[in-house]
């Protein structure tokens, strides 16, 4: 007889519960995150069970144990777990356990993909340099701030450049001590961040330098090494998306629709996505605007320029960040660089389209 199973984890132990094909419970059993006590449980399971576990931060050593112990993790989305297991009087480790149990018996549990592990690894170093690159532009909004303040203005667009350094460090000796000191310290904790930032991005260079994936996704309008990288690795097996509206669904680039009574409307985007993805097409898009007088006459560029007349710029540009994200899915399932869409045909006027038919 088949046996599902529910594991509701925490920080230092999971409670496991099994039911059978007949719907029957069997006992729950709570095993602590020691390795040889976890390993020691999985062996005692009936070889290839199917066990249901929730996507959080501590699933990634959880699957490779249940995998290298030869069984099948199934991870689950965790609001649409709880939505679909229904509201419940109680609310404790068995009762979450036996749920998603019950939904893996069902086939109802709302499954996600569970990335290799060896993707799972180069994403850490990819994630590590996006954290890095955020925290140094907070250390540059800080100076500008600072600067701000005692209407220090420099004369150089970039006051991190070269240049801008160099007349810095001059005009430090105008502000406080104690502010001149803070500003000092975070030039030099800049200094280091872009250094560590660029010691990953060489790694990352190397790590993909054969991939064939980042080197199409580069092929897309504004889209780097970096994005290209980011979009690689966080789409992973592009075959795991029915279709191009899925990968755009998936990034959150996709509006919520109500719809009651006859009446449709469309919110904003939905939020629980890949906030990742989402924010490197957002990027590409952006870039694409700054750049639109030389793109003139492209695609990305006239959707923006329609829609941003319209709606505004931000529901413009996460139309255009839509459209590389669809176009994403086409260039890596088709293995094909990017290619301008044709532009459809223009629709003719009656009056039109009677002259035309006399002429």
């Amino acid at each position: 007889m088949e046996h599902f199973i529910g594991c509701d984890a925490h920080k230092r132990y999971s409670v496991f519960s099994c039911i059978d094909e007949r719907g029957r419970y069997g006992s729950d059993v709570r095993v602590r995150h020691q390795a040889a006590e976890f390993r020691a449980f999985l062996e005692s399971l009936p070889p290839g069970s199917e066990i249901a576990i929730e996507a959080g931060g501590d699933y990634y050593w959880m699957a490779d144990a249940m995998e290298q112990a030869g069984h099948h993790p199934h991870l689950a989305h965790p609001l649409e777990a709880k939505r679909r297991c229904g509201k419940t009087v109680k609310h404790t480790d068995k009762v979450d356990a036996r749920g998603l149990a019950m939904l893996l018996r069902n086939g109802t549990l709302p499954e996600v993909w569970i990335p290799p592990a060896e993707l799972r690894d180069e994403r850490a170093l990819l994630r590590l340099r996006m954290y890095l690159s955020h925290m140094r532009t907070g250390l540059k909004n800080r100076v500008h701030g600072i600067l701000r303040q005692y209407n220090l203005l420099l004369a150089g667009s970039d006051i991190f450049g070269a240049a801008g350094r160099e007349e810095l460090a001059a005009r430090l000796a105008e502000l406080p001590p104690q502010t001149r000191r803070s500003v000092e310290e975070q030039l030099r904790l800049l200094d280091f961040l872009s250094a560590r930032i660029e010691q990953l991005e060489r790694r990352l260079a190397g790590i993909l330098a054969n991939s064939a994936e980042t080197e199409l996704l580069k092929t897309l309008p504004k889209v780097g090494p970096i994005l290209s990288a980011v979009m690689a690795l966080e789409l992973g097996d592009i075959e795991r998306f029915p279709g191009a509206p899925h990968v755009a669904s998936y990034c959150g680039l996709v509006p919520r629709v109500h719809s009651s009574g006859g009446r449709t409307r469309l919110g904003a985007t939905c939020g629980d996505v890949n906030r990742t993805l989402k924010w490197a097409f957002v990027e590409a898009a952006n870039l694409i605007v700054m750049r639109q007088r030389r793109l003139a006459g492209t695609h990305a560029v006239r959707l923006y320029q329609r829609l941003q007349s319209k709606h505004g710029h931000q529901k413009a540009v996460v139309a255009v960040a839509r459209h590389l994200a669809e176009a994403a899915y086409w260039v890596l399932h088709k293995q094909e660089p990017y290619r301008e869409p044709k532009s459809a045909p223009k629709r003719l006027c009656r009056r039109d389209r009677v002259s035309a038919a006399c002429a």
